[in-house]
C-alpha cells in the first residue's frame, strides 16, 4: 500500500509506504461500539446532582405530634413526599461512569478507524507544516493550498470539525498558527484515538516517515504476547 505526500503548496512531494496491519484492517462495528463509548463515557464528567432529603435545609423537627392531630403521620418537612423536600433516586455526582477497556482493543479500534478513513480517500499526508512564527494567515494558506488536491476541496471550509492535523512533534509556532482556525484541532500523533479520528472528516498527517512509526508501534504492542 502507498499513499502520496503532499506539501504545504499542495504539490506532491512523495510517496510513502503503508502498513498494512494499520491501513487496511477490516471494520467491526461491535468492536468499534464496545471502543467509542467506552472512551465517551472515560471521558464524561458527572454534573447533575440531586440534594436528598440529609442535604437540604431544615426539617430537623417533627411538623406535629404522631398521634391525636387527625393527619397522617410525619417526622420531617424536608421528606420526599414534601415540597421542597429531598429528592429520591436522583442522578448524584458521585456516580462513576468510568469503565476499562483493554489496550488490544483501542488499539484495533484506531487501526480500524485509521484503515476506512484511509479507504474513503480521507486521509492526507502531508511532508511538514513549517511555521517559523505563529501566524494564522501561514495556517489559512496551507489550507487551501491543500484543499487544491483531488477529494479534499471542503479541507479549507469553516465547517465545524473539518480536519484533525496530527503533527509529528509538538511545535508552538504551528500549533499557535492554527489556534484560531475554528474549523480544525491539532493533537500529537501518539496521543490518536477512535473517538478523535472518526469525530472529523479529514485526517492530515503530518511527517509520516515519522508519524507512522510512531503508530505501528501500538501495532507491534497489540500483536506482543
Amino acid at each position: 500500500m502507498e499513499a502520496s505526500i503532499y506539501n504545504t503548496k499542495g504539490d506532491k512531494a512523495g510517496s510513502i509506504a503503508l502498513p498494512e496491519d494499520v491501513f487496511d484492517v477490516k471494520w467491526q462495528n461491535a468492536l468499534m461500539y464496545q471502543v467509542v463509548t467506552t472512551m465517551q463515557a472515560n471521558a464524561r464528567t458527572p454534573v447533575a446532582h440531586v440534594k436528598t432529603r440529609g442535604d437540604v435545609r431544615g426539617g430537623g423537627k417533627k411538623p406535629w405530634q404522631q398521634k391525636g392531630t387527625g393527619r397522617a403521620r410525619h417526622g420531617s418537612i424536608r421528606s420526599p413526599i414534601w415540597k421542597g423536600g429531598g429528592v429520591t433516586h436522583g442522578p448524584l455526582k458521585e456516580k462513576v461512569y468510568a469503565r476499562a477497556i483493554p489496550k488490544k482493543m483501542r488499539a484495533k479500534a484506531l487501526f480500524m478507524a485509521l484503515s476506512r478513513k484511509f479507504k474513503d480517500g480521507e486521509i492526507i499526508f502531508v511532508d511538514r507544516f513549517s511555521m517559523q512564527s505563529p501566524k494564522t494567515k501561514d495556517a489559512i494558506t496551507a489550507l487551501r493550498a491543500l484543499a487544491k488536491v483531488e477529494g479534499f476541496s471542503k479541507l479549507a471550509t469553516k465547517s465545524h470539525n473539518t480536519a484533525l492535523i496530527a503533527l509529528s512533534e509538538k511545535s508552538d509556532p504551528t500549533e499557535k498558527s492554527f489556534r484560531n482556525v475554528g474549523s480544525v484541532a491539532l493533537d500529537l500523533v501518539a496521543n490518536l484515538n477512535p473517538v478523535s479520528v472518526l469525530k472529523y472528516k479529514y485526517l492530515v498527517i503530518e511527517n509520516p516517515s515519522t508519524s507512522i512509526p510512531v503508530i505501528e508501534k501500538r501495532a507491534r504492542a497489540k500483536t506482543k504476547n
